[in-house]
């Protein structure tokens, strides 16, 4: 149940950054369903790999390369999902960067509403 929940907000966050971030579209519902699976996918099996990988730029940058692989990505996702389009690195930077800001505060909020049940 909540995996599921969490799979919507997901995809509601897509469609948020969607409309506050004219670089990113969303085709529909559906399509950010799809986008969030995918993304969360990406970021469960390919993420680890590239932050180990990256780890002495990241270390160099003092952990701002890992803006650089998120932004990856989102920017791969879109490349893999037709309802989800961004504009360029640039925009999927941004994007990822909003994304990641919504969902912190959905994290957030789930959190509080599971511990008082």
């Amino acid at each position: 149940m909540k995996l599921l929940l969490k799979w919507l907000c997901s995809a509601l966050a897509l469609l948020m950054v969607a409309y506050l971030y004219q670089g990113v579209s969303v085709s529909s519902f559906g399509g950010a369903l799809i986008a969030a699976a995918v993304l969360g996918a990406l970021n469960a099996v390919l993420r680890p790999i590239l932050v180990l990988l990256t780890l002495p730029v990241t270390v160099v940058t003092l952990g701002l390369f890992l803006f650089v692989v998120n932004a990856l990505m989102f920017w791969s996702a879109a490349g893999l999902v037709s309802g989800l389009a961004v504009a360029g690195f640039g925009a999927a930077l941004i994007g990822s960067v909003l994304y990641s800001l919504i969902q912190l505060a959905i994290d957030f909020v789930l959190e509080r509403l599971f511990l008082n049940q």
